[in-house]
C-alpha cells in the first residue's frame, strides 16, 4: 500500500499533464495526450520512398536516389515529416527528457506504421555508444522501441547491435561522409543470424545511420531489415 501510494504521488504531475493537450496545453485530449484539432495538423507523410522515406510530391515509389543506388534496407517506414510541431516534441524528448512527449510520439507512430504483412520477427533499436547514453540518460531510439514493441506484440532484442566505437557528430555532415564516420562503428550479434529484423530509429535524415546499422547486422547474417523511425527529414 505504502509503495502505491510512492507511485501515485510520483505520477501525479505526469496525469494531470496528460489530462490535456500535449501541443496547445489546454484542449481536452482526444487520444494519446493530444486533442483532435491538434491530431489533424500533424504533418503526416503520405507520399514517400518505399526504401528510404524520403518524402515524395507524387505517388511515386522510389526516390530519384534509390532508383540509382538503392540503401540495404528492405523498407523504410516514417509516421512524419521532421516539421512543426513534430520536430519541437522529438527536440523536447530527445534532448530535454520530455518522456510524456516520446511515450505520445511513439504511440501514435506505432499505429500509423503497424506491419499489416511479413512483419519483423525482432525489433532493434539503433544503439548510442555507452558514454553518449551515460551522459543523456537513455536512448531514445531505445523507449520508442519499446512501445513498438507492446503495440506490435513483436519481442525487442536489446544487445543484439551494439555501437563499440564513438562516432563524430553527425548534424551537420552531408550523407557521403556520415557513412565515412559511421563504418565499423556497430557490431551485430552472431543471434541476428537469419532473422528478419525491424531497426527503430526516432528520426532520419539522410538515412547513413540506418544504411551503416543494416549493412552491419545483413553481414553477420540477418535474412532482411526493415527500418520504422518516428520522422524523416524533408
Amino acid at each position: 500500500m505504502v509503495y502505491q501510494k510512492r507511485l501515485y504521488a510520483l505520477l501525479q504531475p505526469l496525469l494531470q499533464r496528460l489530462s490535456h493537450c500535449l501541443l496547445c496545453n489546454h484542449s481536452p485530449v482526444l487520444h494519446s495526450g493530444i486533442c483532435a484539432a491538434c491530431q489533424l495538423r500533424l504533418p503526416f507523410l503520405i507520399h514517400s520512398c518505399r526504401l528510404c522515406a524520403l518524402p515524395l510530391s507524387t505517388s511515386d515509389h522510389y526516390c530519384a536516389h534509390c532508383q540509382q543506388q538503392p540503401p540495404t534496407m528492405a523498407a523504410t517506414h516514417a509516421c512524419w515529416y521532421y516539421a512543426y510541431p513534430i520536430g519541437q516534441l522529438i527536440q523536447r524528448f530527445k534532448y530535454h527528457k520530455d518522456f510524456a512527449a516520446g511515450e505520445l510520439l511513439a504511440q501514435l507512430a506505432a499505429e500509423r506504421l503497424q506491419p499489416q504483412c511479413h512483419a519483423p520477427e525482432v525489433l532493434i533499436p539503433i544503439p548510442l555508444h555507452w558514454r553518449r547514453q551515460w551522459r543523456r540518460g537513455y536512448n531514445q531510439a531505445q523507449l520508442v522501441a519499446t512501445v513498438f514493441s507492446r503495440q506490435w506484440h513483436i519481442p525487442l532484442a536489446m544487445g543484439l547491435l551494439r555501437k563499440p566505437h564513438p562516432s563524430s557528430a553527425q548534424q551537420e555532415l552531408k550523407r557521403h561522409w556520415r557513412l565515412k564516420n559511421l563504418r565499423q562503428s556497430f557490431y551485430a550479434h552472431a543471434q541476428v543470424q537469419g532473422l528478419h529484423i525491424g531497426l527503430v530509429d526516432d528520426v532520419i535524415t539522410t538515412g547513413a545511420t540506418l544504411e551503416a546499422a543494416t549493412q552491419t547486422l545483413l553481414n553477420a547474417g540477418a535474412k532482411t531489415v526493415t527500418a520504422y523511425a518516428l520522422a524523416r527529414t524533408p
